[in-house]
């Protein structure tokens, strides 16, 4: 037995005990060995995922499992990355969950019915990529889909919100199901198999029109899953009402499959396609990229912040992808692969501070009880090292040295500055759009990171909670730390994984252009530039801040003691925290420069006294910039739908002759539809 044959065996043997013992063992020491046996799941995935990172090939059937059509596994160096990624971060955050989970007793994420679902979530994140089959890949990508679904269900008895967000999860991932199935079928019947090596050969066959219904049948379903707008209407609600390490999850490892379903089918199985195909996929990608951010730039929720960025990190992501098949298509196999290898260093590294700002989020709000940032402030000095590691998660998600995400975020603006000299028309309108994109975004990426890391930690407290909060137990921040710890290796020595991202971008047909650790255009991301690496930033820093350390002392050994005493304050009295910025204070300026693209929503309430209507006892003023795509395109929908339900009741009745009628005319529907197909 291969290695890789034994890491999966041991992964599923894993995750169907810690699902067992989420259900039969009590509370005291229930939360413990399922988050043991969780990060197993983790760990033995993403051993397998780096082994075939690092070139090794595996493939597997097993007959009788799935009538008629069986189940097919093979993993290649592509299923290996976005396995290893969701490995890493499964059992980081199985840590994490151990100490999450006390606080919540035996209800909510701390229920029979929540943990055993969690090693099945975090089994069927590692086996997607690992699919090699049409009918494989639907029962994993399902199982994945409901496992998340009643996991973000686990705390609906506390909050009605958990359950609004759970219907709008459903209806949006079961569509995206929906429009996946068809796709898939098409495809599986023009080509006359459902193994993925049937789908490759069959392609040839096809005819542009069904390989371009295929395409966008299948990329708006895997875009819908990547939370990419207009379809992310359920993202920015089931992510904040998760539980914070399941929000972890969907957000660092369950997203990235969308992205993952694109590139197999668009590249690897399609073969790649028309200009046209991948037109769309860029401005989707920086559609998401662009608005995302800017309702991050508004939200006062921590969570829901951390959502919207996650559609903006997935839409940059797609952005590149997009730029891969345009450059593919103009005959740039080399750029193709930079571009493509930007794109999937962006996944891993999005992955590692995005489920460490999740992880510090579930630390707040288990401490104080609040996620909103107008209600919190003062965390720094009272849970310090929760602070200090979300500030390391939003270095990295700003993109700039030394985080993380700033090799990854260079990488893809490098790819579309070269694309400027591939000839065409198309090219010289699209590319400097996406320049200016991804210049945007990184720009309200800091603001909307300096605002929750300035009023959530550094302001004073607004609230008893914040004021009483203390620091997480040791296992969160255990969790935490190694996630932390990834962001700081990615961030320092990214060359790391040079060489398998150039096995990835080859196994989806760019073989031979090492767009990464050489050849190509010969980008080394150990060698990003002598002036920007992120060794020689940290170098710099650390320098600096010594330099300033010392002056400091310096300066105050000169000075000669002061008593303490009472400044005159004009009458005025202290500061009070009434007087600090808010979240929503904070981001009012880029309200106004937005205003047109955010359209907000006020309303001033005067209210006078009972004795005049000249004197006025109180004004209230309310501020909301409500989800615009959401409110213009899903609202209309949604009317619709329930006056359309309001008027089908009136078919119910109640009578029996109508019921029997309506029988009868559904089947000769149907009989007809068979005919006419036949």
């Amino acid at each position: 037995m291969s290695l890789i044959s034994a890491a999966l065996a041991t992964a599923t043997a894993l995750g169907v005990a810690g699902a067992a013992a989420g259900l039969v063992l009590p509370q005291r020491g229930r939360g413990a060995v399922v988050g043991v046996l969780t990060a197993g799941v983790g760990v033995a995935g993403g051993a397998s995922g780096v082994a075939a990172l690092g070139g090794s090939r595996w493939s597997a059937a097993i007959p009788g499992l799935l009538p008629l059509a069986g189940t097919h596994f093979a993993l290649d160096a592509l299923s290996g990355l976005f396995m290893a990624v969701a490995g890493a971060v499964v059992a980081a955050v199985a840590v994490y969950s151990v100490g999450y989970v006390a606080g919540h007793g035996a209800h909510g994420f701390g229920s029979r019915g929540a943990q055993a679902l969690l090693p099945l979530f975090a089994l069927t994140l590692v086996m997607v990529p690992a699919a090699a089959s049409v009918s494989t890949f639907l029962l994993l990508w399902e199982l994945m889909a409901l496992t998340s679904l009643l996991l973000v269900l686990a705390e609906h008895r506390e909050r009605a919100s958990v359950r609004e967000a759970a219907v709008w999860y459903a209806v949006m991932t079961h569509l995206g199901l929906v429009l996946l199935l068809a796709g898939l079928s098409v495809y599986a019947s023009q080509a006359g198999g459902e193994t993925f090596a049937a789908l490759r050969t069959g392609t040839a066959g096809m005819s542009p029109t069904v390989r371009g219904l295929v395409f966008v049948l299948t990329a708006t379903a895997f875009t819908s899953k990547a939370g990419l707008v207009p379809l992310h209407a359920w993202l920015p609600r089931a992510h904040p009402e998760a539980p914070s390490a399941v929000s972890a999850l969907m957000s660092a490892a369950m997203v990235n499959l969308g992205v993952y379903g694109l590139v197999r089918v668009g590249f690897d199985l399609l073969g790649g396609g028309p200009a046209w195909w991948w037109l769309l996929v860029m401005a989707m990608g920086g559609l998401s990229a662009v608005y995302g951010i800017l309702q991050a730039a508004m939200a006062s929720d921590l969570k829901r912040l951390l959502a919207y960025s996650t559609s903006e990190n997935m839409g940059l992501v797609v952005l590149g992808v997009g730029a891969a098949g345009l450059f593919a298509h103009a005959g740039d196999k080399a750029l193709a692969g930079l571009a493509l290898a930007a794109a999937l260093l962006h996944v891993v590294n999005h992955s590692a501070f995005k489920a460490l700002l999740f992880g510090a989020a579930g630390s707040v709000l288990r401490a104080t009880g609040e996620r909103n940032l107008d209600l919190l402030g003062g965390l720094r000095a009272r849970m310090p090292l929760t602070a200090g590691l979300f500030a390391l998660g939003a270095l990295g998600a700003v993109a700039l040295p030394p985080g993380n995400g700033f090799v990854s975020e260079w990488l893809l603006l490098q790819s579309m500055i070269h694309g400027l000299a591939v000839p065409g028309v198309t090219t010289a309108i699209v590319l400097p759009l996406a320049v200016a994109v991804i210049a945007l975004s990184a720009g309200l990426a800091a603001a909307v990171f300096v605002k929750a890391l300035g009023v959530g930690f550094f302001a004073r407290p607004r609230t008893a909670q914040a004021a009483a909060a203390q620091e997480s137990p040791l296992l969160m921040l255990a969790g935490m730390g190694l996630l932390a710890a990834l962001c700081t290796a990615l961030a320092l020595v990214p060359g790391l994984l040079g060489d398998g991202l150039d096995r990835a971008v080859a196994a989806v047909g760019f073989a031979g252009t090492h767009p990464v650790s050489g050849g190509g255009l010969r980008v080394r991301l150990d060698e990003v530039s002598a002036s920007l690496s992120p060794l020689w930033v940290v170098a710099a820093l650390t320098v600096a801040l010594g330099a300033v350390t010392a002056t400091t002392r310096w300066a105050s050994r000169r000075q000669r003691r002061r008593m303490n005493a009472r400044l005159w304050d004009c009458g005025g009295g202290a500061p009070t925290p009434r007087m600090a910025y808010t979240a929503t204070s904070f981001a009012e300026p880029l309200q106004r420069v937005f205003d047109d693209v955010l359209a907000p929503e006020q309303d001033v309430d005067v209210t006078p006294v009972r004795e005049s209507a000249y004197l006025v006892e109180r004004v209230a003023f309310r501020n909301r910039v409500p989800d615009r795509i959401e409110h213009r395109l899903y609202r209309p929908v949604l009317d619709l739908l329930a006056a359309a339900g309001q008027s089908a009741r009136r078919l119910a009745g109640g009578s029996v002759h109508a019921y029997l009628g309506y029988g009868f005319f559904g089947l000769v529907a149907l009989l007809v539809v068979l005919v006419v197909g036949w």
